[in-house]
């Protein structure tokens, strides 16, 4: 079932962090290689919470979430981007990957949409799944290349793009 999440108090944040668990270890073990484990991902989930509340401030931004039998599998954040929105951070938790909750997330949030401009997502070159799944949502490949938010530009990446339907239908909030 889909999430709209445009307040961080209607999601379960400790559900959130489950699901982002591979990537928040990397993070962890990147910034704060000199805590012991368990301090990282303190760290790293008050990081992500700040991150959050930040990232929420913008009308224009939300979170879509997929949960299963009451537990959330999949999530990806959407923020503006030039003339349109980035989806971004799409991930699904380890333990139910493969069974395309991303891609039914991915439909799902552009289902949602009501005014037509484009979706952009950068997609890291070697992250064969992610490529496949935004493929299969009606993605393509815009460019070889990544320009952030920050402007910055990253040849790791590839930009994909699809023309969708850009403001979200507030019902399910």
């Amino acid at each position: 079932m889909l999430h709209i999440i445009r307040n961080s108090r209607a999601m379960d944040f400790s559900q959130l962090m489950n699901v982002y668990e591979d990537s928040n270890r990397l993070w962890a073990q990147e910034h704060y290689p000199y805590l012991s484990e368990s301090e990282q991902q303190l760290r790293t989930e008050q990081d992500m919470y700040g991150n959050l509340q930040c990232f929420l401030l913008d009308r224009r931004a939300f979170y879509a979430l997929w949960e299963q039998d009451g537990v959330y599998v999949s999530a990806v954040r959407f923020e503006p981007y030039e003339d349109g929105l980035l989806l971004e951070a799409l991930e699904t938790a380890p333990a139910a990957r493969g069974k395309g909750y991303a891609t039914a997330l991915v439909r799902a949030a552009l289902s949602q949409m009501t005014e037509k401009c484009p979706v952009y997502a950068h997609i890291q070159r070697n992250n064969t799944a992610s490529v496949k799944v935004h493929r299969a949502c009606g993605f393509e490949k815009l460019y070889d290349h990544a320009i952030f938010v920050d402007g910055s530009v990253s040849q790791r990446y590839y930009t994909f793009i699809y023309i969708s339907i850009c403001t979200i239908n507030n019902s399910n909030n």
